[in-house]
């Protein structure tokens, strides 16, 4: 995690200081607000890593000694497929929708679609027949 973070934090400092240069020479505010909040949702995502990568112990990919076998192994359980997030595309379109328009109801319909779609992806291994028992 630890390279992770070094690449969000260098983003950031390139981001900060584009957005100063632009700022001064272009005097326009909307770039450089665009080029600020860019550099701090960078900061945001490498200050996580950062974060995590102190609290977990030094994965292969962030020793200088570790060999290519260090890495072998089980990475995790990934779903063999879903049909949830097709699910979560239409909810997420219904609400762009809704907005753009701003019919109160379809917004409301919509959030509700994707507070139902969301809830299903995030628990779809947790009930029915593909509980963990």
């Amino acid at each position: 995690m630890k390279v992770e973070a070094l690449i969000f934090n260098v983003i950031g400092v390139f981001c900060l200081v584009m957005a100063t240069v632009y700022g001064v020479w272009s005097r326009e505010p909307i770039g450089t607000t665009a080029l600020v909040l860019s550099g701090g949702l960078t900061f945001l995502v490498g200050g996580f890593f950062w974060f995590v990568s102190r609290r977990i112990d030094a994965r292969p990919e962030d020793r200088k000694d570790a060999d290519i076998a260090d890495g072998a192994g089980e990475l995790g359980f990934f779903s063999p497929g879903s049909y949830w997030p097709f699910g979560i595309a239409l909810s997420a379109g219904l609400m762009g929708l809704a907005l753009a328009f701003f019919y109160t109801w379809l917004i409301l319909l919509a959030g509700v679609a994707l507070l139902v779609t969301i809830g299903g992806l995030l628990f779809e291994y947790y009930v029915g027949q593909n509980a963990q028992g």
